[in-house]
């Protein structure tokens, strides 16, 4: 359980970073090497499996998917 709310809290902390970065002027003839809408998307994917393990692990039960059952 701990590590688990350990990548949920560093999913929300890399999105917030990432956000804040994303939202700050480029300077003029400079490139981004590092994609933040791409960062974005791999914290929000870490932050929405962690609630679902988050959430097997407090009820016991697996999460099943709608096609699943």
């Amino acid at each position: 359980m701990i590590v688990t709310v350990a990548a949920l809290v560093a999913g929300v902390v890399l999105f917030l970073f990432a956000t804040h970065k994303g939202r700050q002027p480029r300077e003029l003839g400079k490139i981004r090497w590092i994609p933040y809408g791409g960062v974005q998307f791999v914290a929000i994917l870490i932050v929405v499996l962690a609630l679902a393990h988050i959430v097997s692990l407090v009820t016991g039960q697996p999460l099943v998917g709608r096609f699943s059952r």
